[in-house]
């Protein structure tokens, strides 16, 4: 069972200096969502977020909300799986570099690998201008990978 949010104050402190560093408000349900993802590990979908803090009583049009608040300033990583679903990390400044993502095939959990070196650029053709690229490594993690 994960640690409520009221249990991690230096968690929640540090959500709050990075949300006021934005220069926007401080809400609680900012606080309560980037606390959570911040003390968390992995990548989980707004369905998963929601269950999981509800005790905050938080529903699902508002955690959109932050969820893409959180994301345009930088505070959330977005990352789309091969199932199309979303699912958000915590980390500042995730679109300041790209980085590759593995999903695995089995229990579907995504990680980030930002160590991992990813292949060249893409030259493309006259006029187009990438914004964002996603390089998605499908496969078993090692956790599933485990005989038995």
């Amino acid at each position: 069972m994960q640690p409520t949010i009221a249990s991690q104050p230096s968690i929640a402190s540090h959500a709050e200096e990075q949300i006021r560093a934005t220069g926007a408000r401080v809400t609680r349900q900012r606080v309560i969502v980037l606390s959570f993802l911040l003390g968390r590990g992995g990548s989980l979908t707004h369905h998963e977020i929601l269950e999981q803090l509800a005790e905050a009583a938080l529903d699902p049009v508002t955690l959109y909300r932050v969820l893409e608040w959180l994301t345009e300033n930088e505070l959330v990583h977005r990352i789309a799986g091969a199932d199309q679903v979303w699912r958000f990390s915590a980390g500042a400044g995730h679109h300041a570099h790209e980085h590759a993502h593995f999903q695995c095939t089995k229990c579907d959990v995504v990680t980030c690998f930002t160590d991992v070196p990813l292949p060249r650029k893409i030259k493309l053709p006259a006029g187009f201008q990438t914004q964002e690229v996603d390089f998605l490594i499908k496969g078993t993690c090692p956790n599933c990978a485990k005989p038995g």
